[in-house]
């Protein structure tokens, strides 16, 4: 009974070395399925209505009111006491900054340095009285109209004297 054992042990080992190398084959033979087309989105993140661009105008009032404060405990005042050029000066560092860290590919400084060109500029538009609202308008003006078209009526306009590089 000892022999009848270990006999239908070996066959039970070869069919399952059998089975195991026609099922290899089978799967060798027939054809790959081609992976499903995934599309791709970019995730951005959801930004609450209160970080749009309307902040660019609330921040605009609070540089407005600054004008007036004490330049020791503001930056803004401390900044607009030094008058334009400073202010002009100062815009140019930080956009030279930004440059700096966009060359870089540095993402995250990329950011930090957008927030303080833009405050720089809202701070530049408080030094030389342009309101938010005169700058929204100009680019509505501009919107969908090519770049190349509005850039040759700019050529046209009062402003063509200045010596802007084209």
């Amino acid at each position: 009974m000892a022999k009848t054992a270990k006999k239908a042990a070996a066959t039970k080992k070869t069919l399952t070395k059998k089975t195991v190398a026609k099922k290899t084959v089978a799967k060798k033979a027939m054809p790959k399925k081609a992976a499903p087309k995934v599309k791709t989105q970019v995730v951005r993140p959801v930004v609450p209505a209160a970080i749009t661009g309307e902040v660019l105008d609330r921040l605009w009032t609070v540089v407005m009111d600054r004008r007036t404060a004490d330049p020791a405990h503001s930056h803004s005042a401390r900044l607009l006491a030094r008058g334009t050029s400073k202010v002009a000066q100062k815009f140019g560092e930080e956009a030279v900054e930004c440059l700096i860290e966009a060359v870089a590919g540095n993402k995250a400084e990329l950011i930090a340095e957008s927030a303080d060109v833009l405050y720089h500029l809202l701070v530049m538009w408080v030094a030389v009285g342009i309101e938010p609202a005169d700058v929204w308008s100009e680019l509505h003006r501009r919107e969908g109209v090519s770049g190349v078209m509005e850039k040759a009526m700019r050529s046209r306009s009062p402003a063509a004297g200045t010596t802007k590089i084209p």
